[in-house]
This record gives structure tokens, C-alpha cells and sequence, in this order.
């Protein structure tokens, strides 16, 4: 199975999952660029779950609309979990959905340095009132941190659904 059907598999799953509980998801992406609303949009009927994504790839986007305080920003930087959670409460305020999902990393091959390396991607979910983070570490060149963001991100949401029935 190749990396796109595993995705589209996935998002098979969420959509029978959120269209169930009549729930609709929102994202917030940065170092993806838009790729998880992509594969999302990407599925026939993605309208009746899918409200929307901001692709917020500058600190200017990511105060300016989704509310980010300057102070994580300057203190913490836009790869953070700090930010990754402010992105996700931010992205489910401004579309007023159920599911909101951020996620902000250093896909490489530039941007990484001894604290941040290049692979590091840092993710944050709210749905209902239930807010989390998650850092992971991805090796690979940009397509690959991409796409192993997208797949994280996706199961993510999909296993809080799973563990919580």
C-alpha cells in the first residue's frame, strides 16, 4: 500500500467517524502547507466534515488570524507545543467546529538547528474542550516530514475517537 492510500484510508475512517457523531474539523497547518485539508478535500462527500484549514505558514498569520500571542512566539518560537496548542484552539475558534487540528514543524532541508532539528514537528488537537499536544521526530528529506506529519496528525485524531467511544 502505498503512503497516499494509507492516507486516504485514513481519512475514510475519520470521515465515517466525525460524520457519525455529526462532527466538523478544521485544521491549522504549517510545515504540512495544507496537505491534511488536502487529503481530506480530497475524499468525495469531505463537505458534510470538513469546514476548512488555514494554511498559517508565517508568525504574522498565525498571531494575526489565529491568534497566537507574540509572547510564544518570541519566548518559545512557531515550533513549539505552546504553539501548536494556541494554533489548534485558535483554528477551532475562528471556523467553530468540533475537531481542530495544528500542526507546525522544520520539514527541512534548512531551519533546524541543535534544539530544533530538521524532522521536528510539533502537533495540537481540541476537540470539545479535551486540548493536547505531541512533538515527534521524523527523519526524511521535506516530502517525507511532510507526509509522516500528515499520517501522525491524521491517526491522532482518529485514535482520541477510538480510545474514547
Amino acid at each position: 500500500m502505498t503512503t497516499d492510500q494509507m492516507i486516504a484510508n485514513q481519512v475514510q475512517e475519520l470521515a465515517a467517524i466525525l460524520t457519525g457523531r455529526g462532527y466538523r474539523m478544521a485544521t491549522a497547518e504549517s510545515c504540512t502547507a495544507g496537505g491534511i485539508a488536502y487529503h481530506c478535500t480530497e475524499l468525495a462527500g469531505s463537505s458534510e466534515w470538513f469546514e476548512g484549514g488555514v494554511v498559517c505558514y508565517s508568525n504574522a498569520i498565525k498571531e494575526n488570524v489565529l491568534g497566537v500571542s507574540p509572547e510564544i512566539l518570541e519566548q518559545e518560537g512557531a515550533v513549539s507545543e505552546r504553539c501548536a496548542e494556541a494554533l489548534a484552539k485558535g483554528v477551532k475558534h475562528l471556523c467553530n467546529v468540533d475537531v481542530a487540528l495544528s500542526v507546525t514543524g522544520i520539514a527541512g532541508p534548512g531551519g533546524g538547528r541543535k534544539d530544533k532539528p530538521v524532522g521536528m514537528v510539533c502537533f495540537g488537537f481540541q476537540i470539545g474542550k479535551n486540548t493536547w499536544t505531541d512533538i515527534q521526530y521524523f527523519s526524511g528529506d521535506r516530502a517525507e516530514v511532510r507526509t509522516q506529519s500528515i499520517h501522525h496528525a491524521l491517526q491522532e485524531v482518529i485514535n482520541y475517537f477510538i480510545n474514547n467511544r
